[in-house]
């Protein structure tokens, strides 16, 4: 099967208006800014709105970078842990926003869910399909107890975007990829039916870090690469001492790293989007980067594909 190719053609992301701080956090819990930015980099999170609100909104970004409408999108895919509702999925609700004419489905593999997005998106364009709209968003303040000092200091909501297409141009590809899950690690983190989140935070980071290196590692060999050929790399957003820990065992380096945890907290499958938006109007990838993206979370789950970086150019998109 020919390879069609893998061209970002457009990002887009969102936060809501609401800033909470860690003061703010502080006077409903034992804790201050010093404590939870010393063990987890975070400095603020952002709650309100709505997963479909957020997602289209993100998504209308993406759209408007890629210079496409509605009748250019053949699927939708949202990677979510926050749905609006346990049914339908949130998926049909955003292509409505957004007049998509498609097929559109919900994909919960929590933190890593857009990642898990990728490549599907890249099997869908092997099947023909020419443009895939992959969204990661949460609104993960409903499912937050922000008075528990163990999991309260964390979760924030937001949303962002890719659309994905073939390049016939041969510039852009996946070059490798690799997914996993092992259920024995649903109960170190999880929530139940309208319930708030549980977390065992040591299991947690320690079944993280070794899941990046096996993921990477694993992603590495299928693309026949090394960490040497990586340019640049984009985590899930959870912890920014899990990121430092990983990085140590494979020997990448936080100077090659896209990072916005310090202003959004953990927004699971929303945080690498999140972060690739910021990176791209940094000026921190060009075309022709070895960009690779790593997601792990809650399943226990991970993922992690690397492309050949080709698509959104902030300097050709006038506001």
């Amino acid at each position: 099967m020919t390879n069609p190719g893998f061209r970002f053609a457009g990002v887009g992301a969102v936060l809501p208006d609401t800033i909470v701080t860690n003061d703010d956090l502080g006077k409903n819990m034992d804790t201050s800014d010093q404590w939870i930015r010393e063990r987890t980099g975070i400095g603020s999170r952002r709650v309100g709105g709505t997963t479909s609100g957020l997602a289209a909104e993100a998504a209308a970004l993406a759209m408007k970078r890629a210079n496409v409408g509605p009748d250019d999108i053949d699927q939708l895919l949202l990677a979510t842990t926050s749905p609006d509702y346990m049914l339908p999925g949130t998926a049909p609700a955003v292509a409505e926003i957004l007049g998509l004419d498609c097929g559109a489905i919900d994909i919960q593999a929590a933190c890593s869910g857009w990642v898990y997005g990728l490549v599907m998106a890249n099997g869908l364009l092997l099947q023909g399909e020419e443009r895939i709209l992959v969204v990661g968003a949460e609104t993960l303040d409903r499912m937050t107890d922000y008075t528990d000092r163990g999991t309260g200091i964390l979760f924030g909501n937001g949303a962002g975007a890719a659309v994905v297409e073939k390049d016939s141009s041969g510039a852009g590809e996946l070059l490798g990829w690799d997914l996993g899950a092992d259920g024995k690690y649903i109960k170190i983190l999880w929530a139940e039916h309208a319930g708030t989140m549980k977390m065992d935070g040591k299991e947690v980071f320690r079944q993280a870090v070794i899941a990046i290196q096996r993921s990477a590692n694993a992603a590495l060999d299928r693309a026949g690469l090394t960490v040497e050929d990586i340019d640049f790399v984009i985590p899930h957003q959870a912890n920014i001492r899990i990121v430092e820990a990983a990085w140590k065992r494979l020997g990448f380096t936080m100077e090659q790293t896209g990072m916005r945890l310090e202003e959004t907290g953990n927004t699971s499958a929303a945080s690498i989007p999140l972060a690739l938006d910021k990176v791209l109007d940094d000026g921190r990838i060009s075309d022709g980067d070895t960009v690779m993206f790593i997601g792990f979370g809650a399943g226990m789950t991970w993922a992690t594909t690397i492309v050949r970086w080709s698509g959104d150019d902030r300097s050709a998109v006038t506001s």
